[in-house]
């Protein structure tokens, strides 16, 4: 199965090239994604939130277009979101959230 290119990512990269991709996706997480998402409303609402994958991997697209040495197509960038959602659904629902009154 390809998407694309025949290499997922080019060969030399460093820890300080992770952590400034890392650093790239959290920025473009906490500010594009919230008005990409809010662009793409009606899209969200149709596909009962399923949109939000393609949302996902075309924040990590875009992540992948800035950081320094780092190369990827659009599908792996969707299988790598889809995989990031998964990650994100199991975290969530191993850790339950309790608000107690007296905190409020």
């Amino acid at each position: 199965m390809m998407f694309g290119d025949s290499t997922l990512m080019t060969v030399p990269m460093t820890v300080a090239t992770f952590l400034l991709a890392g650093l790239i996706f959290s920025a473009v997480n906490a500010i594009i994604k919230p008005v990409v998402t809010i662009l793409s409303l009606p899209f969200v609402l149709v596909t009962m939130g399923l949109f939000t994958i393609v949302i996902n991997g075309f924040m990590v697209w875009l992540t992948v277009a800035i950081a320094p040495s780092i190369h990827m197509s659009f599908g792996w960038a969707m299988v790598s979101s889809l995989v990031l959602s998964l990650i994100n659904y199991l975290m969530n629902s191993l850790t339950p959230v309790s608000i107690n009154k007296e905190d409020l």
